[in-house]
């Protein structure tokens, strides 16, 4: 029998795709390069390289947190395995409180690194997890790195969601304690300059800002209401862009990464010269992956990291660290919104 979390994680699945928009919405169109015309590089030349403490990373893209939970999320966790493998980025699961409640399903995760004995890992969890639940989810992959999501919009919303979100303790003790990096992530509504704030405070190193503009969990959970109510709700949050432009202020103190409607490769390029130091792609690569397979989802990511290596030609940016001194022509309503929230742009 099907428990309710395993089908959950197959609901997730399936909705993400019904709702996948190919446009980003992240707030991506607001922003623009100036161009530059006589580059002085070579494609040759340059470096993508990135790092999340010790882990070094050759791109700085990577397979964000999905799936995970259910016989049918185990196949696809496979080969999105499979993916990252022969593609060289890093990759993130769903959230694996499933299967530490349920040790039938912990091999719908295991089978990442099985897949992907060398590769970069990352583990999930939800905020409300304890230390003792990190480490285990953490051995259970033998990840990299673990990812702790915040999700408060997405619990309120859900039938069966936490009701209760004293997080900072718990975040806290799990950056302290684990061996291994900790990534703070939003799930798709973004972070304020207050929240980061929280967040560093606590000792967080890296904390993934995670805006509104790619998939909507607050939709994918009111659909799953009984009368779809709370539709209200589905706009909630800062889009990717406010949210890198909250981050300004913190970008000496920790690693920022992006991830919420990563679309193209000019988007992600973007999101780094905004301060991200990695993006993470996650609805087009599943919407690839189920709709055209793995040989074409691996040659999308491989287009997509030559599409970002051609940008930063034409930007004259060798590394990731020229590109994000570069600056961005920031549309009216972004400069509105700079202005109103006091940010430092």
């Amino acid at each position: 029998m099907v428990s309710i979390q395993s089908h959950r994680k197959d609901e997730h699945v399936s909705l993400a795709i019904k709702f996948y928009d190919k446009t980003s919405h992240a707030g991506f169109d607001q922003l623009r390069f100036v161009h530059q015309g006589i580059p002085e590089i070579c494609l040759d030349d340059i470096d993508t390289s990135t790092t999340i403490e010790n882990i070094k990373m050759d791109f700085p893209i990577y397979i964000e947190a999905m799936t995970g939970g259910s016989e049918y999320t185990k196949k696809l966790n496979q080969k999105l395995a499979r993916i990252a493998k022969s593609t060289g980025i890093a990759m993130a699961t769903g959230s694996q409180s499933v299967a530490l409640k349920d040790n039938s399903v912990a091999s719908s995760f295991k089978i990442v690194r099985e897949t992907n004995p060398n590769g970069i890992v990352f583990s999930n969890l939800g905020a409300s997890a304890d230390v003792l639940r990190a480490k285990a989810a953490v051995k259970m992959m033998n990840s990299n790195a673990i990812e702790i999501h915040i999700n408060t919009p997405q619990e309120m919303i859900m039938p069966e969601g936490d009701r209760e979100f004293n997080w900072i303790k718990n975040i806290k003790s799990i950056q302290e304690e684990l061996a291994c990096p900790v990534i703070v992530k939003e799930v798709g509504f973004g972070m304020t300059k207050e929240t980061i704030q929280q967040l560093v405070d606590a000792g967080v190193k890296n904390i993934n800002i995670s805006g509104k503009g790619g998939t909507s969990f607050s939709k994918i959970e009111n659909y799953r209401r009984k009368k779809q109510e709370m539709d209200y709700l589905e706009d909630w949050g800062q889009t990717t862009v406010e949210s890198l432009l909250e981050a300004q202020p913190f970008k000496d103190k920790t690693n920022i990464i992006a991830s919420g409607g990563i679309r193209t490769p000019l988007d992600a390029v973007k999101a780094i010269a905004l301060g991200a130091n990695s993006v993470g792609i996650a609805a087009p690569i599943l919407y690839s992956l189920i709709k055209n397979g793995e040989e074409e989802t691996i040659e999308f990511i491989n287009d997509f990291i030559y599409g970002m290596k051609s940008i930063m030609t034409m930007m004259g940016a060798k590394n990731l660290s020229e590109l994000q001194s570069k600056k961005l022509i920031l549309s009216s309503d972004l400069l509105s919104y700079v202005s109103q929230r006091g940010l430092p742009y």
